[in-house]
């Protein structure tokens, strides 16, 4: 199975799936990462893992749809059969979507339908989640639709919530069993794609 990532910041996330995959804990290859930030540490992750990467974004390509257009070509010619959003900022475009129905999955640091939508990403879902008092909080793994945080939930794991938490100590426990939920779900969805 042939892995493309898009991500917008660090790329810890994408890191987790690089050596995973390299330690043969996922049947996959991440073949291609996409960013839409120059200097985002997932570029040079991908750099250093020698997976090809390429920055695209509507100042590359001249508008969103140049950008969408670009992101289908680099999948498409790298003969991509899954598309992981790994923390990134920007909605697909209509013919990346269309395209690859069914087959672009998101993580999401919170126990969706709870505090998903625009405007829910990073440190502010925790931020969120400890304002609302919840007791327990986890990540999600999920189809990606139109809108945000929409699609169908394929995994998710629960984190309990801490009464001394702030959103730096919930937001690092969170990523950890983010990144083990995410490692676990590609293997499953790996050796299923290798039986077809």
């Amino acid at each position: 199975m042939r892995i493309a990532v898009l991500a917008s910041h660090e790329g810890s996330t994408l890191q987790a799936v690089i050596d995973a995959c390299s330690e043969q804990k996922i049947d996959a290859t991440v073949a291609l990462v996409i960013s839409n930030n120059s200097s985002s540490g997932a570029l040079r992750r991908a750099a250093l893992a020698n997976v090809q990467h390429q920055h695209i974004s509507s100042k590359t390509h001249g508008d969103d749809n140049g950008a969408d257009n670009a992101m289908l070509k680099a999948c498409q010619d790298q003969q991509i059969d899954l598309i992981l959003l790994l923390g990134y900022m920007k909605k697909l475009g209509p013919q990346t979507l269309a395209a690859f129905g069914g087959k672009i999955l998101n993580t999401h640091p919170a126990l969706l339908p709870k505090f998903g939508g625009q405007g829910f990403f990073g440190r502010k879902v925790h931020e969120a989640v400890i304002a609302a008092g919840e007791v327990e909080s986890g990540a999600s793994v999920h189809f990606v639709d139109t809108d945000y945080d929409t699609g169908p939930i394929v995994a998710q794991v629960k984190v309990a919530v801490s009464p001394t938490d702030d959103a730096q100590t919930l937001e690092k426990r969170v990523k950890d069993a983010e990144k083990e939920l995410l490692v676990t779900t590609l293997r499953e969805l790996a050796a299923q794609y290798a039986q077809t």
